[in-house]
């Protein structure tokens, strides 16, 4: 069977290298699963519990005769009292899958990423999904430290291709299928899904908002791999994409639209970040109510490379912004043993969001 090529993570140091062709090896079933959300297709899971139920119309005085059956307009008629509007009680806000409508600092996110297709991407596409959560409930216990643990199925819901498609962005959408599969599954373990994005040349803003029918779910999330960000100019895998704290803010704001108008829980907003260059002007990103964006510090390398780079990142970490950390299963260990719960937990800031590729 021809292979359809996929993009892998590269070697973590704040200067390094770029390695090629190691890792382009996701099969072309990825194309045939994958396809663009249809804007009708209802997902697999139950309508919103974040929705507001419909209110019923306020009854009001008739217009066209009194209580007497005497036209209105007739001046012998006697005029009605005015009633009262009744008041529509305000709904109460929906929860978190373990309670609460905020994040931090209550819990410590805890989670897989990858995709079904392609077990060369990521911990969560291999086996079976409530095994893989069983995985991150036990790592959770060594994570969790004062914090509750919220667990995380981080699903590539766009992935970056190593061929242009027939639209030229190289890139594919998850169907709404596998989409609704793992929101079930994060949902009979009292988890999150994070719908993670990596745009090609599409808008990685525009691809957040295609992905707005699960977004009004209270236990779905974003994530962000700006490195696939790329221009026109650029092909992924060869260089590095690259998004500002602008743009972040744009969906940031999005996002806490959502949160407002269907009194929703506050929503993650990760953006991976492998190297310093990936993601400019950090500090202009703002605080919003409803969502809390995390740093996820990424890479494949030693415990004192990731180490080292996490300490630059951190470095000009705004007050607005949460930590998170991403560990790599076989890539990391090629260079040294896995970085254990402990270690993690002692970067400074500790990680809120600790992630397993």
């Amino acid at each position: 069977m021809a292979l359809h090529r996929n993009v892998r993570r590269r070697r973590f140091s704040p200067v390094r290298t770029l390695r090629y062709g190691s890792v382009w090896a996701v099969a072309v079933a990825l194309l045939a699963g994958c396809s663009a959300p249809s804007p009708d297709g209802a997902p697999v899971s139950p309508a919103s519990p974040g929705s507001s139920p419909s209110s019923s119309g306020t009854p009001g005085p008739s217009a066209s005769s009194t209580s007497s059956g005497t036209p209105a307009s007739s001046a012998s008629s006697t005029p009605s009292a005015t009633p009262t509007p009744s008041v529509e009680p305000t709904p109460e806000r929906v929860e978190l899958p373990r309670g609460g409508v905020e994040l931090f600092p209550d819990y410590r996110l805890v989670g897989f990423s990858g995709h079904p297709y392609s077990a060369g991407l990521g911990r969560l596409g291999i086996g079976a999904i409530d095994e893989r959560v069983d995985e991150i409930e036990e790592l959770g216990k060594e994570l969790a430290g004062e914090r509750k643990v919220m667990p995380v199925l981080e699903l590539i819901a766009v992935v970056v291709q190593a061929d242009p498609g027939s639209d030229g962005a190289y890139r594919t959408r998850t169907s709404d299928e596998i989409i609704g599969e793992y929101l079930e599954a994060a949902r009979r373990h009292d988890g999150m899904l994070l719908l993670n994005v990596q745009p090609g040349r599409a808008s990685m803003a525009e691809e957040v908002r295609a992905l707005e029918k699960w977004l009004v779910e209270p236990d779905v999330g974003v994530a962000l791999d700006p490195e696939w960000d790329i221009t026109a100019e650029q092909l992924p895998g060869l260089s590095y994409g690259h998004t500002t704290g602008e743009e972040i803010n744009e969906i940031a704001s999005y996002l806490d639209g959502l949160v407002t108008e269907q009194n929703l829980p506050q929503k993650p907003l990760v953006f991976h970040q492998v190297a310093p260059g990936v993601v400019s002007n950090v500090a202009a990103i703002q605080e919003y109510a409803g969502v809390e964006v995390i740093r996820s510090v990424d890479g494949i390398g030693s415990a004192g490379m990731k180490i080292e780079t996490y300490n630059l990142l951190m470095k000009d970490l705004p007050p607005t912004v949460h930590a998170g950390f991403k560990l790599f299963f076989e890539e990391d260990v090629v260079l040294g043993p896995l970085m254990t719960p402990a270690e993690v937990l002692a970067l400074t800031p500790p990680p809120e969001y600790v992630l397993y590729e």
